[in-house]
């Protein structure tokens, strides 16, 4: 019970959260505070960012992105940087309509600009249509989706003449993605994971991930006590690929050994940046066929592309 006990840092108010792993109990006041605190420091130890910076904030219209908008909003403004809101309509019927609603009312809540760009536009089809012709695909919806989905960003953030662009990739996503690549054994993309690995000197648009060190239950509830409205509705095919069975497995030893999650974060930091550096000299390419950067001749997404041009 917290009825009697006081906040860990002020001394004064009743706590309403208690950080398992820290051992703290912090007050409403305290614990938003915190994760500014959090965040400002993630920015400083990873240089994700620069005075005067052009920051395209991918908004999708859940709780991580619309606090990570929230977030950049009261770090960024004093650094003169510009804020730009960009989101990506995949096509995915009745779910991505509303998401688009909440990005479109907490943009303009904050005055930030906000562009839109369609799957539709980029490539003459929704996700649900090329998610209809891949049966003889052996691809998930999140792999397919994932690929076009950060192509989307990239042009979106060149069309706003941005100089970054910020994810709302928290902890637990880092860590799920980092044991999804091992598991797969694509041991050259655990560098690409390292937050230290931006900018490419054949792409001038840095990608950081302000919330990578915060667990996706702290920014749940810093959405809630900031009143930050968001979509609840889950993606409807979010279950269809592993990440699901690992966050659950990483949820449930979170819950026997509290922190183990920072623990995991920690070593998979490290054994990004050394793969990092291990493949360091395996130069990016440009893309044969659209110019975009690519570890191979051709990119992932003109492969995927191709691939459903082939069973359309």
């Amino acid at each position: 019970m917290l009825s009697n006990i006081k906040c860990t840092k002020c001394g004064i108010n009743k706590p309403v959260y208690k950080r398992i792993y820290s051992g703290e109990q912090l007050c409403s006041s305290c614990f938003t505070l915190s994760i500014l605190k959090k965040v400002k420091r993630t920015i400083s130890r990873f240089k994700m960012l620069e005075h005067g910076d052009k920051v395209a904030i991918a908004v999708s219209g859940g709780k991580d992105s619309l606090t990570l908008l929230t977030i950049l909003d009261k770090l960024c403004r004093k650094h003169a940087s510009q804020l730009y809101a960009i989101s990506v309509d995949e096509g995915i019927e009745g779910y991505r309509d509303e998401a688009l609603k909440y990005v479109n009312q907490m943009s303009n809540k904050l005055n930030i600009p906000n562009f839109t760009i369609s799957y539709r536009e980029l490539y003459g089809f929704t996700l649900d249509e090329a998610l209809r012709w891949r049966k003889n695909l052996n691809i998930t919806a999140c792999a397919l989706c994932g690929v076009l989905r950060r192509r989307a960003l990239d042009i979106a953030a060149e069309r706003v003449k941005a100089s970054v662009i910020a994810t709302a990739h928290n902890l637990d996503d880092y860590i799920q993605t980092f044991i999804i690549n091992l598991l797969s054994g694509d041991l050259e993309r655990l560098g690409w994971l390292d937050p230290y690995n931006e900018p490419q000197s054949n792409f001038t648009i840095r990608r950081v991930k302000p919330l990578i060190e915060l667990y996706e239950q702290e920014i749940a509830l810093y959405a809630y006590l900031k009143d930050i409205p968001f979509q609840e509705m889950r993606c409807p095919y979010r279950d269809e690929g592993i990440r699901s069975k690992i966050r659950n497995f990483l949820n449930d030893l979170e819950k026997e050994h509290a922190g183990i999650k920072y623990i995991i974060f920690k070593s998979a930091l490290n054994i990004s940046h050394q793969f990092r550096v291990l493949h360091k000299k395996n130069s990016i390419k440009r893309c044969i066929n659209c110019g975009y950067p690519s570890s191979s001749q051709i990119c992932s997404v003109c492969q995927m592309l191709e691939l459903i041009k082939r069973n359309r």
